[in-house]
């Protein structure tokens, strides 16, 4: 057995149960819904007081960066159509060992972002509802938003990616108005750059900026449920970076055309941005639709997180039974449960503060991960079945995203690499303890 083959044959078994439903504007809705969360609603301040009316330059250069990290995911996502999505890419590519290690970062860093925002999410929501503003009340509206929400995917991939399609309309429509409508009320003065900002200056706005761009990661792990990988993949994750990137752009342009130097101080720059343009039902529109779009990240990640469980069951990191398929709706149920039950456990206990920490830096190693699998997966010439995509520049690209990558990896602090390091030092172990069970099927497989 060849390394394709053998590659190929690893999509056999619990994937091979599961329903490819998910096509192209599907997965770009459910990447756009994963990548736009609360950040957007304040990031134009903090841009804007270190560069002024110059801060979409920042914004760019982010979308630059982040093209050249997709490109690399979308041509790794063409080669492997697995249930893990990067954790499969940089298995298939270096082995189980980095591509476990790969994967628990990876699952660790979404969990905590996970919790995070669905804390964030009953806040939002309190802030509108005062009566949901007692502890109890708040802990009761993220358990039964998480158990809705579990219900919904337990019940099918159709619906659960139907849903997050919908929930990413809803999300864009408040911005999408913000930018229209806000554009008739933009002062040209008020974008006209005062001087030039050094690079070293968009350079550290872009650092802190990208990481509203992270997204394509977590909603690529239900590879194992795509149609035609080769195609949509690809497809998905350009277009989603490209829709990503305008609307940032739109909402930093008009929000600074509106407000002007005020911009910068303000802590709800686009409910500002849409109080000045719009009155007090504009400032109420955005408000509900930062509660809204926190709500569709938690739908997104819903659907996207349990399937790393799934696949770490599906590779024996995990008992077997996390791998189990819902005979009727061909859903990974026990893994939507489990990691329900987690993250409703870390958000209603405040202990994802503790994690949080480690998502940073476990996303961006992740990402270094895949920019390397990428090129060793063309060297293999993996494939999924058809003919994969070729990232243009295919000899530069990948080590352009990852000088990018290293460069961000500069910016962390002490703290976040202590928690990417506790994150790798509990891994080991758990590889180490379930080796014997892995090696036993991986033998009959090769003497198959």
């Amino acid at each position: 057995m060849n390394d394709q083959q053998r590659d190929g044959a690893r999509g056999v078994g619990q994937d091979g149960s599961l329903i490819r439903a998910l096509g192209t504007w599907g997965l770009t809705a459910a990447i756009v819904n994963v990548t736009i969360g609360a950040g957007i609603f304040r990031l134009p301040a903090s841009v804007a007081t270190s560069l002024g009316a110059a801060a979409p330059a920042a914004y760019l250069l982010c979308a630059l960066a982040m093209g050249l990290i997709v490109l690399c995911f979308a041509e790794a996502g063409s080669r492997v159509s697995m249930t893990g999505g990067p954790y499969a890419y940089v298995e298939i590519a270096f082995g189980p060992f980095v591509g476990f290690l790969s994967g628990s970062l990876l699952w660790a860093g979404l969990t905590a972002a996970l919790a995070a925002v669905t804390s964030f999410f009953a806040d939002s929501l309190a802030a509108l509802v005062p009566s949901l503003a007692p502890s109890g009340a708040k802990v009761t509206v993220m358990l039964v938003v998480l158990a809705a929400l579990a219900l919904l995917n337990v019940r099918g991939v159709r619906d659960a990616s139907r849903f997050n399609a919908v929930m990413t309309v809803a999300k864009l429509l408040p911005l999408a108005i913000i930018v229209i409508v806000g554009a008739f009320a933009v002062q040209s003065a008020n974008l006209r750059w005062q001087a030039a900002p050094s690079v070293a200056t968009v350079g550290r706005a872009s650092a802190v900026l990208i990481f509203a761009f992270l997204g394509v990661e977590a909603a690529l792990v239900p590879s194992g449920e795509v149609q035609d990988p080769e195609r949509t993949v690809p497809r998905a994750v350009l277009l989603s970076i490209a829709m990503v990137a305008l609307l940032y752009v739109g909402v930093q342009i008009v929000s600074q055309g509106i407000l002007g130097a005020s911009l910068a101080g303000s802590k709800t720059p686009v409910a500002d941005a849409g109080g000045a343009a719009l009155g007090a039902w504009g400032r109420t529109l955005i408000l509900v639709g930062s509660t809204v779009s926190m709500f569709g990240y938690v739908s997104g990640m819903t659907l996207a997180v349990p399937r790393m469980l799934f696949a770490f069951a599906r590779d024996g990191f995990l008992p077997r039974a996390v791998a189990s398929v819902h005979p009727t709706f061909r859903t990974p149920y026990w893994a939507i449960g489990i990691q329900t039950v987690l993250v409703a456990m870390l958000a209603a206990t405040g202990t994802f503060e503790r994690l949080a920490i480690v998502a940073n830096g476990s996303v961006l190693l992740v990402y270094a991960a895949c920019c390397l699998a990428t090129v060793e997966l063309r060297r293999r010439d993996v494939r999924a079945g058809g003919t994969p995509f070729r990232v243009p520049g295919a000899a530069i690209v990948p080590w352009l995203a990852l000088a990018v990558i290293v460069s961000l990896l500069a910016t962390l602090q002490l703290g976040e690499w202590l928690g990417v390091l506790a994150v790798l030092v509990a891994a080991v172990p758990v590889y180490a303890l379930t080796r014997s069970r892995r090696s036993a099927p991986a033998a009959a497989a090769v003497g198959d």
